[in-house]
């Protein structure tokens, strides 16, 4: 495992840990001949869902969240690109995705589907994510990930050895009940709650899809994408800058999802430990 060398950490040490949370989320969720799932326009899940129905053979469709816009942006044009039907839903209907009457309309539609909540989060999603800290065989103290719909905290909490912590940062503005939903994944994948983990609610850098010029070039500097994984690792090293992890610390940032610029994500879980360049 290779450190990140960062002026300001002080005793503070901090390495980075590439893996595909993605296809961690769909280890346990994959075997129905089609499956619907949501996500907004730039969601890494959309892709993800996409790559794994053309590599494994089933039909997917991705109900995005507001209007249809053309071009397509990479990430849409990719899903369709690997055989996903898109499919738009109004903002406000969106909100309610969750709810009996949009779910029996989507059926209705679609006919006999497999249904993936926004971000792959559910209990096989997070017991795919409990499997990351046992991965990595060198000392730690705590570990970080970013938090958009709370699986992969829930599942790397869950799979934590004892003594070791984790440290979510949420992508979303107004995020304070990332909170119960960790706690709803546990408790639905598990029956119980791990009291070894927190939120971060002060890098969404103005909410989801958001940023400002600052984290743009630290996310072009460290060479990671801006929606989660450098609002994230910003968050780490502000922390650690601040004094907020004790003296001598190893802490391990998870870059999370698929690579940017766009690559063929058909990938296993658990890749490497490798370094990100200042």
């Amino acid at each position: 495992m290779k450190e990140l060398l960062e002026p300001g950490l002080g005793s503070v040490r901090v390495f980075v840990k590439h893996d595909d949370n993605k296809a961690r989320k769909l280890k346990y969720n994959l075997g129905h001949p089609r499956v619907l799932t949501f996500g907004g326009a730039h969601s890494n899940h959309i892709r993800a869902v996409a790559a794994a129905g053309r590599r494994h053979g089933f039909e997917t469709i991705g109900v995005i969240r507001g209007e249809e816009r053309l071009p397509l942006n990479p990430s849409l044009a990719y899903a369709v690109s690997r055989g996903m039907t898109l499919t738009y839903l109004d903002r406000a209907t969106y909100r309610r995705k969750h709810t009996p009457e949009v779910l029996a309309g989507l059926r209705e539609r679609w006919g006999d589907v497999a249904i993936l909540p926004e971000g792959g989060s559910n209990a096989e999603a997070v017991r795919g994510c409990a499997e990351l800290p046992g991965e990595i065989a060198e000392e730690y103290d705590v570990i970080c990930c970013p938090v958009g719909t709370g699986g992969t905290l829930a599942g790397i909490s869950a799979g934590l050895p004892p003594g070791r912590t984790a440290l979510g940062f949420a992508v979303l503005k107004g995020a304070g009940f990332l909170a119960d939903e960790v706690a709803r994944l546990q408790r639905e994948a598990y029956g119980r709650v791990w009291p070894n983990w927190s939120i971060d609610l002060g890098y969404h850098f103005g909410g989801y899809a958001r940023s400002t010029p600052a984290l743009e070039a630290f996310a072009a500097g460290h060479g990671v994408e801006g929606i989660y994984v450098a609002k994230m690792l910003y968050g780490v090293l502000d922390r650690a800058r601040q004094g907020f992890f004790r003296d001598g610390a190893r802490v391990v940032a998870v870059i999370t999802g698929l690579p940017f610029p766009l690559g063929d994500p058909d990938v296993v879980a658990g890749q490497a430990v490798t370094p990100v360049t200042s």
